[in-house]
């Protein structure tokens, strides 16, 4: 973390603030929004740098430091008997505050808690409109929409490991969603994707404020700025994505919402609508 003009917290006290959503739902926008806001730089800061602002709750270099020792990262119930001393281990930098990345479901699983209240300060929490989110995370996971709409709809639906991350569990979108808007074991601030992309100025400046950071106008322009998706793009094209290595597609598309309209056949509509229709109607993505 930069050292900026966020709170100072004590160590292994709640220094944690989440950076939370379901795969696809513009975690990885707000990241390199912050990014570019709190290193405060007069250039775009490389995506690829996006790793120096945190880390994410999955990465195995993380428990490979905790364990302290031998470490099988695709032994999933390993993983979980060390997510606990993982994240004190990344609270032990003394940090101001510590951003962590993830896309855990927040619940207790084989007796593990995936997010504890006594190391949590706060979240941020983005969602977005499952009938867009599902054509981005089928694309990002090389799946159909019919198998991304079937994934989101699972309650064991997880992430694989892979070389440099431990399996995630993510259940599915609704269960998700409530389970972190509903937290009421520290503050979690709520930002709709669709509202980030409409007034970016003033979803990204909520948070900075619920992170204790003071709000400069210029500065928080520029920053926007710096982390339009076209922006994104550019740098994608000519540098890749380090955390999209070895993928087929580009991390990085549109962004734009209500894609799903004319892409979406109407069976699939109706069966996210059916699968995730109350929560959808919480947040304003259904109307009846």
């Amino acid at each position: 973390m930069p050292r900026t003009e966020m709170p100072r917290s004590r160590r292994f006290q709640k220094s944690l603030v989440w950076l939370a959503s379901y795969p696809k739902s513009g975690n990885t926008w707000a990241r390199i929004f912050l990014g570019n806001y709190l290193y405060n730089r007069r250039t775009p800061m490389p995506i690829n740098q996006v790793h120096r602002l945190g880390v994410t709750d999955a990465a195995a270099e993380c428990y490979h430091a905790a364990a302290k020792g031998a470490f099988d990262r695709a032994d999933p119930l390993l993983a979980l008997k060390l997510r606990g001393r993982m994240l004190r281990w990344v609270m032990s930098n003394d940090a101001d505050i510590n951003l962590i990345k993830t896309h855990a479901i927040k619940a207790t699983l084989f007796g593990v808690e995936m997010i504890p209240a006594s190391l949590s300060r706060s979240a941020i929490y983005i969602l977005r409109n499952p009938l867009d989110m599902v054509i981005s995370y089928a694309r990002h996971f090389g799946r159909t929409p019919e198998e991304a709409a079937g994934a989101i709809a699972r309650s064991d639906t997880t992430i694989a490991a892979s070389e440099k991350s431990v399996k995630q569990y993510i259940g599915n979108w609704s269960d998700h969603v409530r389970s972190w808007t509903r937290v009421r074991d520290f503050p979690v601030l709520v930002l709709r994707y669709e509202d980030m992309q409409a007034d970016p100025h003033a979803a990204f400046a909520k948070a900075l404020s619920h992170l204790g950071v003071p709000v400069d106008a210029e500065r928080l322009d520029r920053a926007v700025r710096f982390s339009s998706f076209d922006e994104l793009r550019r740098q994608e094209e000519r540098d890749g994505f380090a955390e999209h290595a070895n993928m087929p597609d580009r991390f990085f598309h549109t962004g734009r919402s209500g894609q799903w309209r004319g892409v979406l056949p109407d069976s699939l509509v109706e069966k996210i609508r059916h699968d995730h229709g109350a929560v959808m109607r919480d947040f304003g993505y259904l109307d009846d």
